[in-house]
């Protein structure tokens, strides 16, 4: 006899494949249209949803979990009856269960994930005796061996990691363009790989000896990724004091390498023994060594490095190990290691700068942070949640509003919504801060030489629409000219298409 009725058995099946997709791809909105069907409210993208407390997601949510409650009750009757079921029922059925345990504790493992935040403890989990009760309920039934053997406290810790990487994820990128949608995506999969499956069975402690590299523009938000990841790794639960191995909030350990010596870099990483150099009054502890297993190490401005220091750094990715300056004794990093440039490395490598067998030991994992442009495309309502997230947290839930009103107006009065962005994100806080100060923003107008690199680098890439494209020359041959009738000529366009390109360029009045 069936463990399933028909429509329990199609819906066991879509859970299944909804417990393991990638929760920002749009698979997963598929995937909860086919089990509420006509009951589905809201969007067609989760990838454009810009908040995890959007209310469709909630109610859309609610509706599955009753559903897959109901069924999981039917299901487990009969398994306690002796109707046991086939092996692929069975799987389905410990998918339904993972599925209704997770959500269940949701609202719990969000209310301790604040408070474990806001101090620098290992705070108690008081709710995992509830968790271990139903877990034993649903998943624990006398006489019926279910798929996955893992402990209650693994499981824990994973549903823990899960929940921790979705609301990390959300705290990293704000803004709900397709750009940052799959922003999101890419950083689930650094943390998770595309296979979900596997990894609970077997990559969940193993992560960490894999490298990530982070690459993209200056100003990007390449340090808010790489906190997203090192702040979402599997931390092992331990049943008996009730509490987490590590605190998650105390794990992440940034390290900017563009303005220090070589030899202030290695000691900030490795260490040193008392005399190794001149000021060397002490020993000192490096980052890699005072950097737990469960821990990661940042190094932003990864392409700054000199070769040599780079040459160190290469062993520590191929054997783990390292040495303190002035001492030959090996010491152990066990933790993950992520790293950062704004430089093309693959000119790098080309051009003798950085070396290869280096970068081959980095690029097994690479997430692309998009430009602040890429992410808007020159929208404003893109525009609108970034600056309202940088104005919250500047002055406060209550004067955001209006703070925000008055930046996006004057970015449509003054700058044009097809602005560049050349510093991204930090140039768009500056922008908040001069209008808080000043109601105004003056950009800086960029050398040709570089902008005329950039340019050159973003076609040789193909990074540039021809919309874009056209709007970037009217801008560098108007800054050359300073008047439209002379840049519409040299480009044989309209003077009032002139106009449109270079608005928010300071055009004098004797031209209008």
């Amino acid at each position: 006899m069936s463990l399933f009725r028909a429509d329990d058995f199609e819906l066991a099946q879509t859970i299944s494949r909804l417990n393991y997709c990638n929760p920002f791809e749009t698979e997963r909105v598929k995937l909860e249209r086919e089990v509420l069907g006509s009951e589905f409210v809201g969007f067609e993208q989760l990838l454009h949803v810009q908040s995890s407390d959007n209310k469709q997601i909630e109610d859309n949510l609610e509706r599955i979990v009753a559903k897959v409650q109901a069924a999981l009750d039917r299901a487990a009757t009969k398994l306690r009856n002796g109707e046991g079921g086939n092996p692929r029922e069975r799987a389905l059925y410990e998918d339904l269960a993972l599925f209704w345990l997770y959500h269940r504790f949701l609202k719990e493992f969000r209310a301790f994930i604040e408070r474990a935040g806001k101090t620098a403890k290992l705070v108690r989990v008081d709710f995992y005796s509830d968790f271990e009760e139903l877990a034993e309920r649903v998943l624990r039934i006398p006489g019926v061996t279910l798929p996955h053997a893992e402990s209650l406290e693994q499981l824990f810790a994973f549903f823990f990691q899960l929940h921790r990487a979705f609301v990390n994820i959300y705290l990293c990128i704000v803004g709900g363009s397709l750009a940052a949608g799959q922003l999101r995506s890419r950083i689930w999969q650094s943390i998770f790989t595309h296979d979900l499956h596997r990894y609970r069975r077997v990559l969940f402690d193993k992560m960490g000896d894999i490298a990530t590299l982070i690459i993209g523009p200056s100003g990007s938000g390449k340090e808010l990724v790489a906190r997203a990841v090192g702040l979402s790794r599997f931390i092992p639960f331990d049943p008996r004091s009730r509490a987490f191995k590590e605190d998650f909030a105390t794990t992440f350990h940034p390290l900017n390498l563009s303005a220090m010596s070589p030899t202030l870099i290695e000691s900030e990483l490795f260490g040193h023994k008392r005399g190794a150099f001149t000021g060397a009054l002490g020993d000192r502890v490096g980052w890699f060594e005072s950097c737990r297993p469960l821990g990661t190490v940042f190094l932003d401005e990864i392409g700054d490095l000199d070769p040599a220091i780079q040459v160190k750094l290469l062993r520590v990715l191929q054997v783990r190990t390292f040495q303190r300056l002035g001492e030959s004794d090996l010491r152990h990093f066990n933790g993950k290691l992520i790293a950062a440039t704004n430089r093309d490395l693959t000119r790098g490598m080309a051009e003798g700068w950085f070396r290869k067998d280096f970068y081959y030991r980095l690029c097994a994992d690479v997430i692309e942070t998009p430009s602040l442009r890429q992410i808007t495309g020159g929208n404003l309502d893109e525009l609108r949640p970034l600056v309202d997230y940088i104005a919250v947290r500047m002055i406060g839930e209550i004067e955001a509003e209006t703070l925000t009103k008055e930046t996006l107006s004057f970015i449509e009065r003054e700058i044009g919504p097809d602005y560049d962005w050349p510093g991204n994100f930090r140039e768009l806080e500056q922008c908040v801060r001069n209008i808080l100060i000043r109601k105004e923003y003056q950009p800086a107008t960029l050398g040709s030489g570089k902008r005329n690199a950039d340019l050159a680098a973003e076609l040789e890439d193909g990074a540039l629409t021809a919309d874009e494209l056209v709007t970037r020359y009217c801008r560098m041959v108007f800054e050359r000219t300073k008047n439209l009738s002379e840049t519409a000529r040299r480009l044989g366009l309209d003077r009032r298409t002139v106009r449109a390109r270079v608005k928010g360029m300071k055009v004098e009045e004797t031209d209008e």
